[in-house]
């Protein structure tokens, strides 16, 4: 079975599609005509005009389409007519699902930690990420890279999916492992919708804007320590007027946004403690690290090894577990270990420092541990080893 990543259909081998690959130059081939269902799931017939999706009895990694005859290797999700990546096929990935209320800085998380995993993190890994379709490149570069990387402006609030519909940003994280014959290639496929707090309000918009979640294979929960009262005691300066921008809303309580996910998490696993893992990260923990005792874990940025520090992990497990309860907050940590059997609790920070006044602070951006969660979860996946001192 193959999980779509833009429908999140389950798909059997046997029933992946293909779609023609039209006419070129003076060569035969199908006139590209309204994809109805394609139309449909991207909201545009304008964009939708391509030649006709068929079925073949055995796919294999082309096809011949039975209009025209020509041999095509363009295989599609018979459920939404996305083009399904060829590697993505070859090598089933692992959904990872990013949630949070509004505030909570998943727009420059992802900005950032696809900057990294680009760069810094994916050299380190030797791991390769590419975008799966050209909606996520454009998208990513006009409203993630340009304006944070480019202009060094902070990214806006997301508006409400139900005002501005989103394509989900879609990538292909690959790595090499040893195995116990001969290396194998795993991938990781990383779906990103940028949701709005106002897309977690309510039980029906959560499972109209983040119904990927019942397929997700892991969770990364972001949330806002700023918004957690008492941790507002520990900030100072400038970053006292990043705080509390939601007080008084409940929708965008940590604890509610957690329970609202479990809840949905849940309607495909019955009664019991969940198995998916979760990683839960505090952001901005830039604004809070002068407040923290100076051995604290947190104030440690991570050794880049290519493999997970376990006892580097556990540390700042129990430092964030205490920052909770110090900051009245224990209620997350305990109704996660009443929930899920696996989860682990981070600190991180995407720009490193506090911004001035909508624009990226002097220093520039200084990720922080950024990648954390995620190199939990490739331990996890049996992706990246673990090590101890």
């Amino acid at each position: 079975m193959i999980t779509c990543p833009y429908c999140f259909a389950r798909v059997e081998r046997n029933r992946i599609a293909f779609r023609c690959l039209g006419r070129s130059g003076l060569g035969t081939g199908c006139e590209p005509w309204l994809d109805e269902i394609l139309a449909a799931y991207l909201g545009s017939p304008s964009a939708a005009s391509l030649p006709p999706v068929f079925s073949v009895r055995r796919p294999g990694r082309r096809a011949d389409c039975p209009e025209c005859g020509r041999s095509s290797g363009w295989r599609v999700c018979p459920a939404c007519h996305n083009r399904l990546p060829a590697e993505y096929c070859a090598n089933p990935g692992r959904i990872v699902a990013l949630v949070g209320a509004k505030g909570s800085g998943k727009s420059t998380y992802i900005a950032v930690l696809l900057h990294e995993l680009t760069n810094r993190v994916g050299a380190e890994l030797d791991a390769s990420l590419v975008a799966c379709d050209d909606r996520t490149i454009a998208r990513y570069k006009r409203d993630f890279a340009r304006p944070l990387y480019g202009e060094r402006r902070l990214l806006s609030t997301t508006r409400p999916a139900a005002t501005e519909p989103r394509d989900p940003l879609v990538y292909l994280l690959t790595r090499t492992v040893p195995g116990r014959l001969r290396p194998r290639t795993m991938s990781l496929t990383l779906v990103f919708f940028d949701t709005a707090g106002e897309d977690l309000r309510s039980r029906e918009s959560t499972e109209t804007h983040l119904r990927y979640l019942n397929a997700a294979d892991a969770v990364i929960f972001l949330l806002d320590p700023l918004e957690l009262p008492g941790a507002k005691a520990s900030l100072s300066g400038p970053a006292q007027s990043r705080g509390g921008v939601n007080a008084g809303d409940p929708d965008s309580d940590p604890i509610n946004v957690i329970s609202r996910v479990t809840e949905l998490l849940r309607d495909r696993s019955g009664s019991g403690r969940l198995d998916v893992p979760v990683a839960v990260a505090l952001s901005k923990i830039d604004a809070l690290r002068e407040s923290m005792d100076a051995q604290s874990a947190l104030h440690r940025a991570r050794t880049p090894s290519g493999t997970l520090d376990l006892d580097d992990r556990e540390a700042v497990h129990e430092q964030v577990r205490a920052l909770l309860d110090d900051w009245q907050a224990g209620m997350v940590d305990r109704y996660l270990r009443q929930h899920f059997t696996d989860f682990a609790l981070f600190g991180l920070s995407a720009l490193g420092g506090v911004p001035d006044s909508g624009t990226v602070g002097p220093g520039g951006i200084r990720p922080y541990r950024v990648e954390d969660p995620l190199l939990w979860l490739l331990h996890r996946f049996g992706m990246l080893k673990g090590t101890r001192r």
